[in-house]
């Protein structure tokens, strides 16, 4: 397909330049056995000044060691009326063995407490199901062959996303728990934090149409979730409100924003009728930051007459 059209499509969304029928993968050897854990901190355990550590932290670990964070609210008890409970969940998978993470985590993290019996071991594969998926422990691989999303209940969601470059400060997280506070009872919301560093940090903005991996501490995600379309304004608006509240502690000119998401709230093409550039470059250039213009040429010399389009697919460039 030539070494243009490769490169594109392994990051600059395949949907923009055809249809992909098949991939080659290359695999790689980890050990028959990884190690995960799953911590739960309130603000009353100090979780403040846990994520506060975790953002100086989470980056420069051991490659092996993915110390993800999730920032949960529940609704409390009703004698708080108006208030929810802030929870920073530590969801941890490292590649390696409990006495290898228990030496890691009290090098870099020891104001967490991981003890032995917070940690568990199993194979690959069963810490995706217990790790990504959220099956109980002990649940069989085969499970992935047989699930059916069907059968649950409907759920909606919106994503966001944003990249953070330096910590957020403690006066930062204090203004996302007050956010929070203002959820109504049938708001679901989640924010999640996901370290970058290790190899990532390696692998040059050009690589691939991806750019986000030098640089960036963390990224974020905003996520919106409701069973009922009456309740999706006011999770939206919460969504966006906090999106807005963050824009002083994220990456800047432009903003970044992770592609997989799909943000429609940055920009979007035209419906009906041809995008210019100048105006995709508005959304472009927050995914892709300067490999847009690479991508724009590929997409024009491929597909001149934007077969393959949609809300935020590559443009051509207009004859």
């Amino acid at each position: 397909m030539g070494e243009d059209h490769f490169w594109a499509i392994r990051g600059g969304g395949g949907t923009s330049f055809g249809i992909i029928t098949s991939w080659k993968v290359k695999l790689h050897d980890i050990p028959e056995k990884v190690t995960v854990f799953n911590m739960t901190r309130t603000l009353e355990q100090n979780a403040t000044q846990l994520v506060n550590k975790w953002q100086h932290i989470a980056d420069k670990v051991d490659d092996n060691l993915l110390l993800r964070l999730f920032l949960r609210s529940n609704i409390s008890s009703p004698f708080k009326r108006g208030q929810r409970s802030i929870n920073a969940i530590f969801f941890t998978m490292f590649v390696g063995g409990v006495d290898e993470l228990l030496h890691e985590m009290k090098k870099s993290f020891p104001e967490l407490g991981l003890m032995k019996e917070d940690c568990i071991e199993m194979s690959w594969i069963e810490s995706i199901i217990f790790f990504y998926i959220g099956f109980p422990k002990g649940t069989s691989p085969d499970v992935l062959l047989n699930w059916n999303t069907t059968t649950k209940k409907q759920l909606y969601f919106k994503g966001k996303s944003d990249y953070a470059q330096h910590p957020i400060s403690i006066k930062g997280l204090e203004g996302i728990w007050k956010l929070y506070n203002k959820l109504g009872e049938n708001a679901g919301v989640e924010l999640q934090f996901s370290p970058y560093g290790g190899k990532l940090s390696e692998i040059s903005e050009s690589e691939t149409p991806f750019p986000r991996r030098a640089g960036n501490i963390f990224m974020i995600e905003y996520g919106a979730f409701w069973m009922k379309m009456e309740n999706s304004k006011r999770s939206l608006n919460w969504s966006r409100k906090l999106y807005r509240y963050m824009a002083k502690y994220v990456s800047k000119s432009p903003r970044a924003a992770y592609f997989n998401y799909r943000d429609l709230d940055i920009g979007v093409n035209n419906i009906n009728g041809n995008t210019s550039y100048e105006q995709a470059r508005i959304w472009g250039v927050k995914y892709f930051k300067n490999n847009f213009d690479r991508l724009v040429k590929i997409k024009t010399k491929i597909d001149p007459t934007n077969i393959f389009r949609n809300e935020q697919s590559i443009p051509p460039l207009l004859a």
